[in-house]
């Protein structure tokens, strides 16, 4: 008779330990997969109040604007110029600062680059992975 022993004794084969060895990575990939979940949704509802936030300040902002438009045109109205002539005035000088603002963007475009160090190393990323 021959003695074999019981298959939870047995060494297990190479075969066997590839299929536990992926399993374990499946499980492990997944819990930090649930993890990344989590801190997303505190991230993305901290973000979201955040936007609301900027743009309720930029609503405020811009009707603080206009407020202030209203009062040069008045006070530009006590030098003793009509105040259609006050405020047409007031909207001359927005529309100058936004072409002089427009100009200075219209200037920096040419600086805009690609990110040439970051393709450069996506490059090079499958190389050193099948070196490694």
């Amino acid at each position: 008779m021959s003695h074999r022993e019981p298959l939870e004794e047995q060494e297990p084969t190479i075969g066997k330990l590839v299929v536990d060895a992926f399993d374990d990575f499946g499980t492990l990939l997944r819990s930090f997969i649930e993890l990344a979940k989590s801190e997303l949704r505190v991230s993305v509802r901290a973000g979201g109040m955040a936007v609301v936030l900027f743009l309720l300040a930029g609503f405020i902002a811009l009707l603080a604007i206009i407020m202030v438009s209203i009062a040069i045109a008045f006070f530009i109205h006590m030098a003793g110029l009509d105040l259609a002539w006050c405020f047409l005035i007031v909207f001359g000088g927005y529309l100058l600062v936004a072409g002089l603002l427009g100009f200075v963007g219209y200037r920096k475009v040419p600086k805009v680059r690609a990110p040439e160090r970051t393709f450069a190393e996506l490059q090079e990323t499958p190389a050193a992975l099948k070196r490694g």
